[in-house]
């Protein structure tokens, strides 16, 4: 399911609101895709990337984000 609006997501050590999810990545929100039930989302646009949320362990919650830009032709070598 692709939502438009920020649905607060928490990890082991960590509670994601939207302010700070902005803040840590420096881009705008714009949408976010959960599977199934899982609370924590799977992908999450934002301005000017997609970030892929990466599950880094199966008994902890902890994860990570994987920055692909949205727009390659503005990724700078």
């Amino acid at each position: 399911m692709i939502i438009c609006e920020w649905k607060a997501f928490s990890t082991d050590t960590e509670t994601y609101t939207q302010a700070d999810f902005e803040k840590l990545v420096g881009d705008d929100f714009e949408a976010m895709m959960f599977k199934d039930d899982d609370p924590i989302p799977s992908y999450i646009w934002t301005k000017n990337h997609v970030f892929h949320i990466r599950k880094n362990s199966k008994i902890l919650t902890d994860i990570s984000f994987e920055k692909i830009p949205r727009n390659p032709d503005c990724v700078k070598s």
